[in-house]
């Protein structure tokens, strides 16, 4: 069956279901730390840091050095879940096509497939909106009409700002704006958490190169942690962001929104790992100014530490890319423990990624006074508090 022309949805980056892609920092604050999970907990001593127990959501890893903790029970999907751009495509009975992949720097552009499995992708939505591969021939993507939705895009939303559009002009071409990074869950059950469900947890998986890439990569940080049990941290630290002059907060009432090498050195010895610990960073290429952190942590790699010497040339070729980012996140959701060294969209998406497989270990950093602060001290109120938007998607 052919397509009608006057029925199509172009996708283009940062849509919703292709969040995880993008590193983007805003400026907003880690959420508070000083929430306690409510209820009783028992802390239990593990060496010289406390970790808790309470309702399977955190266990201790017997045997380890320092404070780890084990997985937890991976969440099974609840049924019909999807994202921004698939809600607005089904709402408006149009088919989405496969988006390009662009990064912000020029020449940083790979189509769909080249990251993701498109029969995959495509499987997974099935019943839900047709899907294409690309725009048919006749239709140019600069006659599209752009149209901006913002996160968690709303039906009302749809009506009065995309519907009239889409029947005027036929096609249109969707892109994602964050007006805000929440990814925490509503109160009340909506169509739009159901929609981003799938489209964040249910269609994306790694065509196969780059999943092999990704696997070769964590297979080798499990090689150099023997001494933990082959257990590793990967942390969120990226020196371009760092260098921005609004990252870090000033005065008594400003929360800090990232941190440095030498804060995050101190603040991982301070919640209990050792020296032997080994710490992935998502920075790509080694920068000096990383130095205090592999002074006191001998085993902190970047990308281009582990890498497969004959894939670098191929996935290293712009640096901060979207493949990079691509690589990073999933390695961060499948690391030990994620420390997110930067507040923003990446944080929280690793987070809902790790939420979903189990891997509840995220621990923020925070400026905690004195000493006593244990572990649980700076568990992220994703999973402490679990009012992050996967816990709507997972029972």
């Amino acid at each position: 069956m052919g397509i009608d022309l006057r029925q199509v949805v172009a996708g283009i980056l940062t849509l919703t279901m292709f969040v995880m892609l993008g590193q983007m920092i805003k400026r907003d604050h880690f959420d508070s730390l000083q929430d306690k999970l409510p209820g009783e907990a028992q802390d239990v001593q593990v060496g010289n840091a406390n970790v808790i127990e309470k309702d399977g959501l955190v266990k201790l890893s017997k045997g380890s050095k320092g404070p780890w903790m084990k997985d937890s029970q991976e969440l099974k999907p609840l049924p019909l879940q999807m994202a921004d751009a698939v809600i607005v495509a089904r709402y408006l009975a149009a088919a989405l096509v496969l988006p390009d992949i662009r990064g912000s720097r020029p020449g940083d552009e790979r189509n769909f497939k080249d990251i993701y499995d498109v029969e995959k992708f495509m499987k997974s939505l099935d019943g839900v909106v047709k899907v294409v591969k690309q725009l048919p021939n006749e239709i140019s993507i600069r006659d599209l009409a752009a149209v901006k939705v913002p996160n968690r895009v709303t039906e009302d939303h749809i009506v009065e700002n995309v519907q009239p559009i889409f029947k005027s002009k036929g096609n249109i071409r969707l892109a994602t704006y964050f007006p805000t990074v929440n990814m925490r869950k509503t109160t009340q059950k909506s169509s739009v958490d159901s929609v981003s469900c799938l489209g964040m947890f249910g269609t994306l998986e790694l065509q196969p190169e780059v999943s092999e890439v990704v696997d070769s990569m964590i297979e080798r940080l499990r090689t150099l942690s023997r001494k933990s049990d082959g257990l590793f941290i990967a942390v969120d630290l990226r020196v371009d962001v760092l260098e921005n002059k609004n990252c870090h907060g000033s005065g008594t009432n400003v929360a800090k929104s990232c941190y440095n090498a030498q804060e995050i050195a101190l603040f991982l010895r301070k919640v209990g790992f050792n020296t032997d610990t080994t710490i992935y960073l998502t920075q790509s290429k080694w920068d000096n100014s990383l130095s205090v952190l592999k002074d006191i942590f001998p085993k902190t790699y970047t990308k281009e530490n582990i890498m497969p010497e004959e894939k670098k040339g191929k996935f290293l070729e712009f640096e901060g890319s979207e493949l990079e980012k691509v690589i990073d996140f999933y390695i961060c959701s499948k690391s030990d423990v994620f420390v997110p060294a930067l507040s923003g969209l990446f944080y929280a998406n690793v987070a809902g990624k790790r939420i979903a497989l189990g891997k509840p270990q995220i621990l923020v950093p925070a400026d905690i006074p004195g000493t006593s602060a244990t572990v649980t001290n700076y568990l992220s109120p994703y999973v402490a508090k679990k009012n992050h938007l996967a816990y709507s998607c997972f029972c």
